[in-house]
């Protein structure tokens, strides 16, 4: 039901967004119109004028009658776009109004100001998070800006990361693979331990280029093969599909069962996979953290804001104090979960580092403020099975 409300008030803003950009797209092809035939008629007037000026002959009074018309007309023609004009910027004020009427504008007000840090230190972990989302997408120059406006000190080993990344995907995008194969190649050892195929991808998409330059560059792409042979146990099958390519280039691959080899997704493909691998190399993750918690905040914001009118009506506003855990909670779906977590069976709660998860000697897993709760004379019975056991005995478990 909350959704379907939700999907309403977006749609309600939605409509008057929409009668906007078509007054918009209305209002400049009049205003382009209105503006070439203004332009053609004062042509035609001047080209009259310099007519009568070349015989030298006076100004007649059908042409001063016709000047006096031509500066009306355009005076009339500027009042009208701009009246037009006006009127769109209270068709944009609506919108607004949409807006505070089908939302509520005290977002700020869901959670008490103890639930956060000081002003000054959200100011520079919000600034952080949007100078590190810029530098991800590879716009460095207004980073850098915005660094210089904030006074916000971005230390050089904070960025060097996110400058080599768009360095090399910049070169990526131009279907240049030098850089890239050069920073596998130096990352070798370290990619191998992560289980990545990006420097055989890469080697693979050279010689996929070799194999489109035709029976020219044969040689070279037989020459370029031993490249391969480090990944031949573990990429057997696809370094014999490419080898058996060979076998159609003079006929011409496009025309070939090989023709899968030259799609164009292949370049989208590694340049994912580089960005994956390279981030995780790095420590960095591979969506924008900002982009993650502006959507996170989208899914949970309706709950928390029904949480807090819950909160207000029972007057319990001391139950959400803690600035680690929400109150209740809140399904973000599978795109949001990064890291395991258990929740007590129990006491049912999740566990954290003052209250972790403790595996008994009968393989159940409780945690161990639930563990202390059933002592009972220096003894623990296991809550699903009849095993007694002693607590001591009780190992933590760190997921």
């Amino acid at each position: 039901m909350q959704a379907e409300v939700t999907m309403e008030q977006c749609a309600s803003v939605e409509r008057e967004v929409d009668k906007v950009l078509q007054k918009f797209l209305t209002y400049g092809q009049h205003c382009e119109q209105s503006l070439e035939e203004l332009l053609h008629y004062v042509g035609q007037l001047r080209a009259e004028l310099a007519s009568a000026a070349l015989q030298g002959t006076p100004l007649s009074a059908t042409l001063s009658l016709v000047m006096s018309q031509c500066c009306r007309k355009i005076k009339d023609t500027v009042q009208k776009l701009a009246s037009d004009h006006k009127d769109i910027h209270s068709s944009v004020s609506r919108v607004g109004k949409a807006i505070d009427r089908n939302f509520d504008s005290e977002i700020c007000g869901v959670v008490s100001d103890a639930v956060w840090d000081s002003r000054e230190k959200q100011q520079q972990i919000l600034q952080t998070a949007i100078v590190e989302h810029l530098y991800q997408q590879g716009m460095l120059s207004v980073a850098e800006e915005l660094c210089q406006e904030s006074t916000l000190n971005v230390d050089l080993d904070f960025k060097q990361p996110f400058l080599e990344l768009n360095r090399i995907l910049e070169a990526l995008h131009e279907q240049d693979l030098g850089p890239a194969l050069e920073w596998a190649v130096s990352h070798r050892q370290r990619l191998l331990e992560l289980n990545s195929s990006l420097e055989f991808k890469l080697h693979r998409l050279h010689f996929i280029r070799l194999l489109a330059g035709g029976p020219e560059k044969q040689l070279e792409a037989l020459s370029y093969a031993r490249h391969f042979q480090p990944f031949a146990r573990l990429h057997q099958r696809e370094i014999q599909v490419m080898m058996g390519s060979l076998v159609y280039l003079r006929l011409g691959l496009e025309k070939s069962p090989y023709c899968h080899l030259l799609d164009n997704s292949h370049w989208a493909e590694i340049c994912e996979t580089f960005t994956r691998d390279a981030c995780s190399l790095l420590g960095l993750s591979v969506e924008s953290p900002l982009s993650v918690s502006f959507a996170s905040g989208c899914v949970a914001l309706p709950v928390l804001m029904n949480i807090k009118a819950v909160i207000e009506q029972r007057q319990c506003t001391g139950v959400w104090s803690h600035k680690d855990e929400l109150p209740i909670e809140i399904e973000l779906g599978m795109k949001c979960w990064y890291h395991s977590v258990f929740a007590c069976p129990i006491l049912r709660q999740q566990t954290s580092d003052s209250n972790p998860p403790i595996k008994l000697i009968c393989g159940h897993v409780i945690s161990r403020d639930a563990l202390n709760k059933l002592i009972n004379g220096g003894k623990l019975k296991c809550p699903y099975c009849p095993m007694e056991q002693n607590p001591a005995d009780g190992k933590r478990i760190i997921f």
